[in-house]
């Protein structure tokens, strides 16, 4: 299965510890690096990375690693990175075609197994792994994006300013072409090119759905708070070793 990694933003709360936040070292190794392994481990067999700001560093990166690690990785840059990351799928979507495939994002930070769970999910147009655990620590409420499930697991709302929800985005997706239509369709029809826009657009026939990951751990590197525990966490596991 092929695994498209969005990467393209300022990482505006990051900027203050590293230039690029794909790249930011998170227990010597960079953040990319340990979704692109989660990503290959949870089943992924190829990698399309989406660039834009700081496009050239990325892309370097990106090839040394390819033969470092002997993967298939390859980057398409987006048109204008300061668009909602919906736009950064669609540039993405160009390159790998409609067949269903992984979408995560480069500041998400995944255990393999959630990866696999996702990929392993039923076909649908878009599937996202979502963390019923409210209390879960790792959580930052002020920027997680909320989701609200019906009775069968099918996506009803999402985003992050809802006040009825019952989990969590992990940022890890299995989506195909269908996805793609809507996404397009929702910012034709003057949507804001956001992923979750079109998750909505989605769910308006049911074609949303979730899969619970269970306990398995997640963190969304967004600030410096975030990345002193995923250093933490990857220290922790590293000495385990």
């Amino acid at each position: 299965m092929h695994a498209l990694i969005v990467a393209a933003g300022f990482g505006s709360r990051l900027r203050a510890v590293s230039p690029s936040k794909p790249l930011t070292p998170v227990a010597g190794v960079p953040l990319i690096e340990r979704v692109i392994l989660a990503a290959h481990e949870g089943g992924a067999d190829a990698i399309t990375i989406v660039t834009g700001y700081e496009a050239e560093g990325i892309e370097r990166w990106a090839d040394a690693a390819a033969a470092r690690l002997g993967l298939s990785i390859e980057c398409v840059r987006t048109a204008d990175w300061s668009l909602p990351n919906g736009h950064s799928v669609l540039s993405g979507a160009e390159r790998i075609g409609r067949d269903r495939h992984l979408l995560m994002m480069a500041d998400h930070l995944v255990d393999p197994a959630l990866v696999a769970a996702v990929a392993g999910s039923p076909d649908a147009p878009l599937t996202l792994g979502i963390d019923r655990r409210l209390d879960n620590p790792l959580v930052d409420m002020d920027d997680v994006t909320r989701v609200k499930t019906d009775t069968d697991g099918a996506i009803v709302a999402i985003g992050k300013l809802i006040d009825d929800y019952d989990c969590f985005d992990t940022g890890v997706f299995a989506v195909d072409g269908r996805f793609h239509d809507a996404l397009r369709a929702s910012i034709a029809a003057g949507g804001s090119g956001s992923i979750s826009a079109g998750v909505e657009a989605l769910a308006t026939s049911g074609g949303a759905r979730t899969v619970d990951v269970g306990d398995a751990w997640w963190l969304d590197v967004d600030d410096p708070r975030a990345l002193d525990q995923a250093e933490a966490a990857f220290a922790h596991s590293i000495a385990a070793e």
